[in-house]
């Protein structure tokens, strides 16, 4: 409003001075000027935005500029109507630009961009007509554009046609890449285990291989890479199934065949990321397209497993052939077949002493399309979620490795080494491993052998000694003391026996793993003793029930006795032998090792017999108290195998209590854990020799009988005993005891 009216006091003004020439403007014949003002310059703006102001012969006339419209459709205008829009000249005129470039509008303009291989000789504003022979301009400037095939110009491209053996796998803008299909013909791939179970999709993917480079007319047409995808890691599930590889020549068999098989088949995929998850394997495949070669970052993350470098390294410094590949393959449970197969790492010694490996990650695998990933100019790092969370201490290192394989004669052996990748930083659940190289990779778990302190050094050795000194005490008893004599007394003998024979050879022999040979022999009699002691022990669980059970006759026949009680463990352990010899003895201790299962040989006949026992001992506690609670018990002999039972109990309990701390003592027990087994080991023949000797009133009486026959020697040391001694009468005591089986109490 305020515009307005000041330009109606403007040509108020006009007309003032037009009716009034002497006043306004003068006259030339009186003597004045004649000025001829431009009324355009004096209001700014006045035919509004995107026009042009003219002034000619005292009227003002608007008119917009090139490339807008008025609203009202005016060519010429004053500045108080309508106003002055853009035109889009792309949407007026669609073939503004060509069929060869794309048409942008701007404000009052516009202008064409040409499409690839076409130019525009006139400008922004020309059609895009012109073809651009890529083929010509490459030969110019000394390129190959297709590689090693023949370039063929197009209107607005060209193609690359490819020769007998290389293929553009359907790009037909990419440069042709060499095919080498003899990779599936099976030659690495795993032939006894598992290779039946990959020949079918590596033929499949040979055949493929034949016919995208057409060196074979007969080869089946090309399957599509997402399915040919999913069959390659269905077979691999299936392979991994049945078990174990028998080898480390299959295992590196396994991870070449599906390295080169991902390596053909990732450009065949349409979408430029896939992703892929089976029962067994899962990875995630990256591939970028184009003429010059992809940079910048790149990830790459499975489930258990993250990838992080850059596509300059994933397509490496050779000739670029079009397509860039990187995929990132995790094996669900592929290390429990590469859990023994390590090369010597010196690195992780600790005085002298390796540590004891196992396998902590998922086995992953890096794929590129980068043919020399030997030494990387960049380092990739690895993410790896170890198998299960556990706490940081002194005794526990972790270890990135690579899956190194070496030739020989007999094939592709492999082994885990550290070469080239470092630690960079460690969790309680993930390891970040700082690779120079790519291959197959996972975390290993360095467990070191736990360092014996002084204090418990001396508590072994103490408390062995005194043990075995307790168990000669209790052979002796039980061997000469006539006056309990029966087949429980016999079964305490061998068990003294064997618990004698297994402190023993445990104190001389458990720390003496040189030779290996030597080793092994102590720890396969380590393995029999014990397993004597609990066969013993079950032995007496079975009399306790049948002295309840089967009251008259409840004797069992010394063969008997010793068949079962010796009998048993020398089958398990010869058996053990002849399954897994490499079980026995290991780098720490002369003991059954924890990475071949053989530990189970032992710990599960244990488990069954205290099981065994445990039903035994509440059977007979049940019939006791049915006994007890009988008219006319025979109390005698009740409070006997009551007794019996109690000391048998607590024999059983302290036995297993020992071993549940000593299960995995010898792998990656605590300090606390050594000293309460070292304690319980070491009073072994303590607790029994009290149990079963200082507990038994006959036998106290027996001691002191014995000492009393000494002292009297002593006294009387050249005179005879009388016929009346006193211990005659105990001598027919105890005959008449030997000929019913069972001591009296």
């Amino acid at each position: 409003m305020e515009f307005r009216k000041e330009l109606i006091i403007l040509g108020l003004v006009c007309m003032l001075r037009r009716g009034v020439p002497e006043a306004g403007r003068g006259d030339s014949s009186r003597g004045g000027s004649s000025v001829d003002e431009n009324e355009c310059k004096e209001v700014k703006d006045r035919c509004g935005p995107n026009s042009v102001c003219s002034y000619k012969n005292g009227v003002v006339s608007c008119r917009c500029r090139e490339g807008f419209n008025h609203t009202e459709g005016k060519e010429n205008f004053t500045g108080f109507v309508g106003q002055c829009l853009d035109i889009n000249e792309c949407i007026l005129n669609k073939e503004i630009c060509g069929f060869g470039a794309k048409c942008s509008n701007e404000m009052g303009n516009y202008t064409c961009k040409c499409h690839s291989g076409y130019i525009n000789s006139r400008g922004s504003r020309g059609n895009c007509t012109a073809d651009v022979d890529e083929c010509e301009e490459a030969k110019a400037q000394h390129q190959r554009i297709c590689g090693n095939g023949s370039c063929q110009n197009i209107p607005g491209s060209y193609w690359c046609k490819c020769p007998s053996g290389y293929t553009n796998y359907g790009n037909q803008r990419t440069q042709c890449s060499e095919l080498d299909c003899d990779h599936f013909k099976g030659n690495r791939v795993p032939t006894q285990s598992v290779g039946g179970f990959l020949a079918d999709i590596l033929t499949m993917v040979r055949n493929n291989c034949l016919a995208l480079s057409n060196r074979d007319s007969t080869a089946q047409a090309t399957i599509k890479g997402e399915v040919l995808l999913k069959k390659l890691f269905t077979a691999t599930d299936t392979a991994l199934s049945v078990g174990h590889l028998e080898s480390s020549e299959d295992v590196s068999g396994l991870l070449s065949a599906v390295e080169d098989a991902v390596r053909l088949i990732g450009p065949q995929l349409k979408k430029s990321l896939t992703r892929i998850d089976t029962s067994g394997t899962d990875g995630q495949i990256a591939v970028q397209r184009g003429k010059t070669a992809p940079t910048g970052p790149l990830h790459l993350t499975t489930e258990n497993a993250s990838l992080d470098t850059d596509w300059a390294t994933a397509t490496g410094t050779g000739p670029y052939p079009g397509f860039a590949l990187a995929g990132l393959l995790s094996y669900k449970n592929l290390e429990k077949s590469v859990n023994d197969s390590f090369e010597p790492m010196k690195e992780l010694e600790r005085d002298g002493v390796a540590p004891s490996l196992q396998v902590f990650s998922r086995v992953v695998s890096v794929v590129v399309s980068n043919p020399f990933t030997q030494n990387l100019t960049r380092h990739v790092n690895i993410t790896l979620r170890h198998l299960q969370e556990t706490e940081n201490s002194s005794s526990v290192r972790y270890v990135c490795a690579y899956w190194k394989v070496g030739q020989d004669g007999q094939g592709e052996k492999g082994a885990w080494s550290s070469d080239g990748c470092n630690q960079s930083l460690s969790t309680t659940t993930h390891t970040v491993c700082t690779c120079e190289h790519l291959s197959s990779f996972a975390v290993l778990m360095a467990l070191y052998p736990m360092e014996h302190t002084f204090g418990l050094l001396l508590v072994t050795k103490i408390g062995l000694v005194l043990s075995l000194l307790c168990l000669v005490l209790c052979i002796l008893t039980f061997k000469f003391c006539r006056s309990i004599q029966g087949t429980r007394t016999t079964i305490h003998l061998h068990l003294c026996v064997c618990l004698f024979m297994a402190d023993l050879i445990f104190l001389a022999g458990i720390s003496q793993t040189k030779p290996e040979a030597g080793c092994r022999f102590v720890a396969a009699l380590l393995h029999f003793f014990f397993l004597g002691v609990f066969s013993w022990m079950l032995l007496e669980g079975v009399q306790l029930y049948r002295m309840v059970v089967q009251v008259f006759n409840a004797t069992i026949r010394p063969l008997y006795l010793f068949a079962f009680g010796y009998g048993t463990p020398f089958v398990v352990v010869v058996l053990s032998a002849i399954i897994i010899p490499r079980g026995y003895g290991t780098d720490e201790y002369c003991w059954l090792s924890l990475q071949h299962g053989l530990i189970w040989s032992f710990f599960g006949p244990v488990c069954l017999i205290i099981i065994f026992n445990v039903f035994f001992f509440i059977v007979t506690v049940w019939r006791l108290v049915q006994k007890f609670s009988s008219l006319n018990p025979d109390l005698s002999k009740l409070h006997k195998i009551r007794a019996f039972t109690v000391t048998a109990i607590a024999q059983t309990c302290v036995l297993g209590l020992m071993w549940i701390f000593g299960a995995f003592l010898f792998h990656e027990g605590t300090i606390v854990e050594a000293y309460i087994f070292t304690i319980l080991n070491s009073l072994q023949g303590a607790l029994v020799f009290i149990m079963h000797c200082l507990l038994s009133k006959q036998v106290r009486d027996e001691y002191a009988h014995f000492l009393s026959c000494i002292y009297a020697k002593q006294r009387t040391r050249y005179s005879d005993f009388s016929s009346t001694n006193p211990s005659s009468s105990q001598s027919q005591g105890s005959r008449s005891a030997q000929h019913t089986g069972e001591s009296q109490i």
